[in-house]
């Protein structure tokens, strides 16, 4: 059984100013962690997003990074630290602007925290990859053995970080797993064009008077998952799954674009036009989640897309000033 229990633990969140990293951080408060060291350099995090895991007591923060192998020495020797979770990235379309600079980070990153680890300056390391990782689906569900066709150098950095994950678990029999998330939505994620994804960027461009858009056919689908329901899981999965391994963590909704961009439009009543954009290059066509292996180790829980995308674009109806 692994010793990796949450509760009087020092933990550090790379990436915990952000969309996922800033539920996660809150998620690991009220689990009982003693400290949370995050890390972040607000490229696309906000501190808005950790007022009250900051009003804690219980959070250090540092506005700088993860790239920088002499600020994670520092820290490491600074803190006695149990775990990590790593979710450092560049957002997908970033590497459409500066394609070598999204792969580089998705590497550097979990390699400086892989030697942390190897180093023994820490315990356990919980890496978070993508969907991404596999590219369009060549059979379906897709499942942890889906084989890797990355399209874009985001999801090529983040295929070479797997592997870097991988190879240090067989190479120095260090304590690392790999959560896999398909697509994430929720409150929090970033809206602010050109870094933000389909939902948060069509709730803007309608909730400020802009028209929304779709690009190519619109029958590209996705697999999302409700970010509260990702955080839960990794948390429960963090305790039970053997080093080195690997889980998917999706709905199993598969939705097209087409009909999502309904969905919103609906839910605001905008009665509008819709954009026509041409197809994006290297746009991953199908991702169609299997979830039968997460499903067997944890009670996995989901919340319905209905009830999520609601709650979602309630949120930025409240927030999107």
């Amino acid at each position: 059984m692994n010793n990796r229990l949450i509760k009087d633990k020092h933990i550090v969140v790379v990436g915990g100013a952000g969309f996922i990293g800033s539920h996660l951080v809150d998620r690991l408060l009220t689990e009982g962690a003693a400290k949370v060291i995050i890390i972040d350099n607000l490229f696309t995090g906000n501190m808005d997003h950790l007022h009250d895991a900051m009003a804690s007591g219980r959070c250090v923060m540092f506005k700088d990074d993860a790239e920088s192998f002499h600020l994670i020495n520092y820290i490491f020797s600074e803190f006695s630290i149990d775990f990590v979770f790593n979710l450092a990235t560049k957002a997908l379309n970033y590497s459409f602007i500066n394609p070598a600079d999204a792969f580089a980070t998705n590497v550097t990153v979990v390699l400086n925290l892989l030697e942390m680890l190897r180093l023994g300056k820490y315990k356990s390391l919980c890496h978070f990859s993508t969907s991404e990782v596999y590219g369009t689906a060549v059979y379906e569900p897709m499942d942890e053995a889906h084989p890797k066709n990355p399209t874009t150098t985001y999801a090529a950095g983040k295929a070479a970080a797997d592997l870097a994950v991988e190879s240090y678990v067989n190479m120095f029999d260090v304590d690392a797993i790999i959560v896999r998330p398909f697509n994430n939505y929720g409150p929090r994620q970033n809206y602010l064009p050109p870094l933000a994804g389909i939902i948060p960027i069509t709730a803007m461009r309608i909730l400020k008077g802009d028209s929304p858009e779709i690009h190519g056919s619109g029958l590209q689908s996705r697999d999302f998952i409700y970010v509260l329901d990702t955080v839960d899981a990794v948390i429960k999965v963090f305790e039970v799954l053997a080093k080195g391994e690997t889980v998917n963590l999706s709905t199993g909704n598969q939705i097209n674009m087409k009909d999502l961009l309904n969905q919103i439009v609906n839910f605001y009543h905008y009665e509008g036009e819709i954009v026509q954009k041409p197809e994006r290059g290297a746009d991953v066509f199908t991702h169609n989640c299997s979830n039968e292996k997460v499903s067997k180790i944890i009670n996995y829980q989901l919340t319905p897309f209905e009830t999520g995308l609601a709650s979602t674009l309630e949120w930025y109806q409240n927030n999107i000033k």
